[in-house]
């Protein structure tokens, strides 16, 4: 019986050291995250990072943007100045054709020498202002014909100019900074 109570003092020793051994594990196991576990404070900060990132992006893009419509207006600005007057210059240019017209007509009248000096006046002071807002008249008689500013209505024979050139003008074009407002109609030599 002796060696009944020595083996089972024995088991129970064992038995409590290996029950200490598993609380020990247990307690450290406690201490340490499982290696599948997922710690909810990590996985918060990786989605607060993600979204900071995501507004980071998003700020430099609408930054970009707004640079980009800053710039266009600024374009769209400078081209409403540079070309201002083109509604107003297009609808003043019969008139001008209207006093040069005028002037053609030959008279013996003191009268209508008076009326001639005034329309003389007048087309000066109007193609002064055309002047001062950038816009030039093109179409004269042996310059070379160019498609983009005049407008060919007839080719005819010519002593007087070279071939390509404009042989005569029936209405002058006129040009704003580097815009044609109206191609000059002209004939061109052959």
């Amino acid at each position: 019986m002796a060696d009944e109570a020595k083996e089972e003092i024995k088991n129970e020793k064992v038995a409590e050291e290996t029950d200490d051994n598993v609380a020990t594990d247990v307690i450290e196991k406690a201490d340490e995250p499982e290696q599948n576990e997922v710690d909810p404070q990590q996985v918060k900060l990786d989605e607060a990072l993600e979204k900071i990132s995501n507004l980071e992006d998003q700020l430099l893009r609408a930054q970009a943007e707004i640079q980009n419509i800053q710039q266009r207006h600024a374009r769209e600005v400078q081209n409403v100045r540079k070309y201002d007057g083109q509604k107003l210059a297009s609808a003043v240019l019969p008139a001008v054709d209207n006093l040069e017209r005028a002037l053609l007509v030959e008279t013996d009248d003191a009268v209508a020498q008076q009326i001639k000096t005034g329309v003389e006046m007048t087309l000066k002071t109007l193609s002064q202002a055309l002047t001062d807002n950038g816009i030039s008249a093109t179409g004269e008689v042996g310059e070379v014909f160019d498609p983009t500013k005049h407008q060919a209505i007839q080719s005819v024979d010519s002593d007087e100019v070279e071939s390509d050139q404009i042989a005569t003008v029936l209405q002058k074009g006129y040009i704003l900074q580097d815009r044609v407002l109206r191609p000059a109609m002209v004939a061109v030599a052959k």
